[in-house]
């Protein structure tokens, strides 16, 4: 294989946990050419992997233009085609780009499953959000008909670390706890009232917070009802000012992380920080954070008050519906989670003393 394309078409968290393929890849096939193709906005996790030579950015919302114009890009340049979710679109990206070989993930039961298996040369079918594999060794699985060796390493790759900026720089105290608020979905939302009275918690025992966020509406609307809790240095709102790297310097400088089921959560565990993740409806056996130091002996189960794998706390609700592995009560992005709601901050609050 001289030429591989990974076909990463979905949000950034998702991104992020292809990079244990990627390096496999790399390592079966140490000379290999490997790009990666994904959606406009998600590919920043990978910016700095040595194991990628070109990252290819695709706008779906501009439709056909954008389609003819990647088809341009990749018609049947690579070797190998990994597709690593099971869309419509991402398996026709991978038929184009490859000739030869692709191998790629489909769901267990779908109407467009026929002419997926006939343009693979290998499937490795998902079991989905209820499933009882991890959706990193899902996407391993993809190297499976080539892979010479038992894979050992399968780290998940974090950004390069690039220093904060200076005004950050100075302020941020090794004893600090980073907190992400906001969720890109309401379902999986801890209430922002119970964010707002763990920080009151946190400060007054006298723990410095840094709060951490895109500049997006919706993460700024979160943040907003936080930031008064306390003045600078105490609480320090660097939501907007830095990028994915500068959030790896952030973690490694801190002694925690609290945080929903986000990919920023995912970045943090990958950075080695001590992780404490508030989980509502999502099945932790497929999307728990990874952890920075993997172990084959240590895994997620379904549901647990608490569960810890190495650097990594989880919490979820203890109401018997969970993890329903829906989106939400009403199973719709903007549904209301009763099982967050029910996370009280003082149960949270307590686990950080634990932890410390």
């Amino acid at each position: 294989m001289k030429k591989i394309l990974v076909i990463a078409t979905r949000q950034i968290g998702d991104v992020l946990l292809t990079t244990p393929l990627i390096r496999a890849a790399r390592q079966q096939w140490p000379e290999a050419q490997i790009d990666v193709i994904g959606l406009a906005g998600t590919l920043g996790m990978l910016k700095g992997n040595p194991d990628i030579h070109s990252l290819i950015t695709t706008h779906p919302t501009k439709g056909w233009r954008d389609t003819l114009e990647v088809l341009r890009t990749i018609w049947k340049r690579y070797d190998l085609a990994l597709v690593t979710q099971p869309s419509d679109r991402a398996h026709l990206i991978g038929w184009a780009a490859s000739r030869h070989h692709r191998s790629g993930i489909i769901p267990a039961k779908n109407s467009s499953n026929w002419w997926k298996k006939r343009i693979l040369s290998h499937v490795v079918v998902s079991d989905g959000d209820e499933g009882a594999q991890h959706v990193v060794m899902e996407k391993m699985a993809l190297l499976a008909p080539w892979h010479t060796a038992a894979v050992k390493d399968t780290r998940v790759q974090a950004p390069p670390v690039q220093a904060l900026p200076p005004q950050l720089d100075t302020l941020v105290t090794p004893q600090a706890i980073v907190v992400h608020a906001p969720s890109m979905w309401p379902y999986k939302q801890w209430p922002i009232a119970h964010f707002r009275q763990l920080l009151e918690q946190l400060i007054e025992a006298g723990h410095q917070v840094v709060l951490t966020g895109s500049a997006s509406s919706v993460d700024q609307d979160c943040i907003q009802q936080l930031r008064d809790v306390a003045p600078s240095p105490r609480l320090i709102d660097s939501s907007g000012q830095l990028n994915f790297n500068q959030l790896v310097c952030l973690f490694q400088r801190a002694q925690l992380y609290i945080g929903p089921d986000t990919s920023v959560t995912h970045l943090a565990a990958a950075s080695g920080i001590r992780v404490l993740t508030l989980f509502g409806p999502t099945n932790p056996v497929r999307w728990g954070p990874w952890p920075s130091t993997p172990d084959t002996r240590q895994s997620y189960i379904p549901q647990a008050p608490e569960q810890k794998v190495h650097n990594i706390t989880l919490l979820q609700g203890t109401m018997a519906c969970v993890p329903c592995s829906k989106a939400g009560c009403e199973n719709h992005t903007q549904s209301r989670s009763d099982c967050l709601s029910e996370m009280l901050p003082g149960r949270v609050y307590q686990m950080v003393q634990n932890l410390l």
